[in-house]
């Protein structure tokens, strides 16, 4: 004799599916927004909530761009570290290795 799950059993868990991908949809959307707008989302995210979906797998999804290896870098401008000019990566270009470091160097 075979045991079967009851209906109410298999509507439950079809919801909670539903409702997890409906979460997963929002977090998804919210990573593909600007950096401020994410942050804004991921501050009011209950802690317990990065352990329900796929957080890291996203990101690297959502944030990886289309920049492939031996492309031009994309032309910004930023302050130098004294504040007193602006220098853009373009004026490096044909002159001299350029290295870019993102976050802490200790």
């Amino acid at each position: 004799m075979k045991k079967r799950f009851p209906r109410t059993l298999k509507i439950g868990i079809a919801g909670l599916a539903i409702i997890w991908l409906v979460f997963v949809g929002i977090v998804w959307r919210a990573m593909n927004r600007t950096p401020e707008q994410f942050g804004q989302f991921m501050s009011k995210l209950p802690m317990p909530a990065y352990f329900v979906f796929p957080f890291e797998t996203m990101w690297t999804h959502a944030r990886m761009g289309t920049i492939k290896p031996g492309d031009v870098a994309p032309d910004f401008e930023l302050q130098t570290q004294d504040k007193k000019a602006n220098i853009r990566l373009s004026s490096f270009r044909g002159n001299k290795p350029v290295v870019l470091v993102f976050g802490s160097y200790t």
